[in-house]
């Protein structure tokens, strides 16, 4: 510990909100900067070759959730592709007036504001609260079903408290209602295996920054024969789904991203578990009326969503980062709203711990040192901010 009281160096647990780029990854998009810039839908040399980088990374992607190439579309990120989902399989159900959608009080707000917007345009939106641990239940799914749904749209994991969601079960329920099922799946894919078939998803939305990748790009896994249309005309790019001027730079650092979670991901799980256990204990251990969210569900290994009582976690956050340390008080999607996050307040979390929340979310280059150091400041900063508040 420096003199200061301030950690050795700037430790970084935020990576849900978004990931460094991994060298690798930066070293395959290079070349497509500058040597080989072509347009991918040009149809001489130079548009051959980065044609042939996009099919690659195509490819590389499939292979990663176990879907075949062609039901691959490459979006700007996990909030094009959400709504690529959802409005695109309701254009193509048009028949049906007025259309109904299920999803969740806990979805991104790439999902919830897409159904809000939705609904001043007369679609009709059920939202279903979690249980205590943040799950949606299978069987609240299925008791929403109307004659008239055309789309369930439930997440994969959580980006707050980590909580993995039975996705595999609702898809069950919707397929044997034959209702298109739509998961974004951006803080799943990169951090726990992904079998779309397994899964039996019909729609599941990717983003590269969140594991290791660029920002601004990401992928929409649509499987064969799902009825959906684009959302926007232009030059009919991405097999008509997506028109617009490939991105090849950031499409292949997807794909490389891909490549090497799918080679690493065994590993870089049992590591990041370890951490996180140790977090929590540790946490647990030194400090009172503390409250780990989704502690005894089904969660991503990196994720920790903590809950202190009497306090404020925007200070907490800001009290941390003075000492070094990038922490989130809830989602950075969401961090200029005031006040519990919607997800905590769809839980049906206590005020006085609500106000409280602090996210911490790990990564592959995060250590058992950083977390020690952690474990030495967190608790010294909570005595601090609980002498200081008047909800102590």
């Amino acid at each position: 510990m420096s003199a200061s009281g301030e950690a050795r160096r700037r430790i970084y647990f935020d990576h849900n909100a978004t990931t460094y780029m991994r060298s690798e990854v930066l070293d395959a998009m290079m070349p497509f900067f500058i040597d080989k810039f072509g347009n991918a839908s040009s149809l001489h040399l130079f548009g051959q070759e980065a044609r042939e980088a996009v099919e690659e990374a195509r490819e590389k992607v499939a292979k990663l959730i176990n879907s075949e190439p062609e039901e691959i579309y490459f979006t700007s990120g996990g909030t094009e592709s959400d709504n690529l989902a959802i409005r695109g399989v309701l254009r193509a159900r048009r028949d049906v007036k007025p259309s109904h959608v299920i999803t969740s009080l806990i979805e991104h707000s790439a999902v919830l504001n897409t159904c809000k917007s939705l609904e001043s345009d007369g679609v009709e939106v059920t939202y279903l609260s979690p249980d205590r641990n943040g799950v949606i239940r299978p069987e609240l799914v299925r008791d929403a079903i109307k004659d008239n749904t055309v789309l369930i749209s439930i997440m994969l994991a959580n980006n707050e408290t980590g909580v993995i969601q039975p996705v595999e079960e609702i898809s069950a329920v919707a397929k044997e209602k034959g209702i298109t099922f739509h998961t974004d799946a951006v803080q799943g894919v990169g951090k726990i295996p992904v079998d779309v078939e397994k899964l039996g998803v019909d729609l599941l939305a990717i983003s590269a920054h969140k594991f290791y990748g660029p920002k601004g790009v990401g992928a929409l896994y649509v499987r064969r024969g799902t009825k959906i249309e684009p959302v926007y005309t232009g030059g009919g790019h991405e097999r008509g789904m997506r028109s617009g001027t490939e991105n090849v730079p950031a499409i292949v650092g997807l794909g490389e991203a891909a490549r090497i979670s799918g080679e690493e991901l065994s590993e870089e799980m049992a590591k990041l578990r370890a951490l996180r256990d140790k977090l929590e204990d540790g946490v647990l251990e030194k400090i009172g009326d503390v409250v780990i969210l989704g502690r005894d569900a089904n969660r991503v290994p990196n994720t920790s969503s903590i809950l202190v009582k009497g306090i404020e976690g925007e200070a907490v956050t800001l009290n941390m980062s003075v000492k070094g340390f990038g922490l989130s008080s809830g989602s950075a999607c969401s961090s200029d709203e005031p006040g519990p996050s919607h997800v905590i307040t769809a839980m049906g979390v206590d005020p006085i711990y609500a106000q409280g929340s602090v996210r911490v979310s790990l990564g592959i280059a995060n250590t058992e040192e950083d977390v020690e150091l952690f474990l030495e400041f967190f608790p010294s900063v909570v005595e601090k901010l609980r002498k200081m508040s008047p909800l102590a």
